[in-house]
């Protein structure tokens, strides 16, 4: 198997922009996922691979060697050295992938819990929330103007493979989304909202979620039918936005398996 070694490679050079560049990545509709859970996932999911890329030491580990075998295109063999030009990751992991993004959008007619993100500009949270989000079975997720790309390299390693179970929309008016969405707008806020606990959170529920530090803007907070807000007895002044999603949506999770082992009981 041969093994490219040239910076200057046309294919090299196009996947340090891909790896690089949102620009690219949209003008273009691929992305590079790293790592053996990122591509295993993507294998799994039956999502569209267009190339699998694979460094000269990943060769001889057993887990490479498997996603090779399952993978639908030939490997493509970097030296080490240009792997690590176009990974993202401090510790490249030996195996990424080109992939083409997802044409699919949020379905906010019919999905029963959805997520809208406002100016959220850390990757890392981006991608750890649309983790929370999937764990937490809700299927949409709405990006508006302002937020980090979903599909950057952080976002989709903080993602851990959630991204190909969400339909995420990117750069969207949030104000005309809620609109088509019609359910519960509810709004997080650090202090003045209702308790979450007390909060009903069973109907259709669309969150949303602001941006680190000045969290979400008067403009919107104002179009939400329900502000809440996470008690917190400590001395932290507010919560990491992805972190309290996490805690909003295991609380609906919570609302809803008790409202169903009730009603069960009372048929019972």
């Amino acid at each position: 198997m041969s093994v490219i070694r040239s910076r200057d490679n046309v294919r090299v050079r196009r996947w340090r922009k891909l790896a690089a560049s949102r620009r690219a990545r949209r003008s273009e509709g691929r992305a590079l996922i790293e790592g053996v859970h990122l591509v295993g996932t993507l294998l799994a999911s039956r999502g569209r691979l267009d190339a699998l890329i694979v460094s000269e030491s990943g060769l001889a580990q057993p887990e490479i060697a498997s996603l090779m075998e399952r993978s639908p295109v030939r490997p493509v063999v970097l030296s080490d050295s240009l792997f690590s030009s176009i990974a993202d990751a401090e510790s490249p992991a030996g195996i990424a992938a080109e992939i083409v993004l997802p044409k699919v959008e949020p379905n906010l007619a019919t999905c029963g819990s959805c997520v809208f993100l406002e100016g959220v500009q850390d990757a890392g949270n981006v991608g750890a929330l649309l983790r929370s989000a999937a764990a937490f079975g809700l299927g949409d997720a709405v990006l508006g103007p302002g937020c980090a790309d979903a599909w950057s390299p952080k976002a989709l390693r903080a993602g851990m493979g959630a991204h190909f179970a969400l339909r995420i929309g990117s750069r969207i008016d949030l104000a005309a989304a809620f609109e088509r969405f019609a359910g519960t707008i509810v709004c997080t806020v650090a202090r003045g909202g209702a308790p979450i606990a007390q909060a009903d959170l069973r109907g259709r529920i669309g969150w949303l979620f602001g941006g680190e530090g000045q969290g979400v803007s008067e403009a919107l907070a104002a179009r939400s039918d329900l502000r809440v807000t996470i008690p917190m007895p400590g001395a932290a002044e507010s919560l990491n936005v992805a972190a309290a999603a996490a805690i909003c949506f295991y609380e609906r999770s919570r609302q809803l398996d008790t409202h169903a082992t009730r009603s069960g009981t009372c048929a019972g």
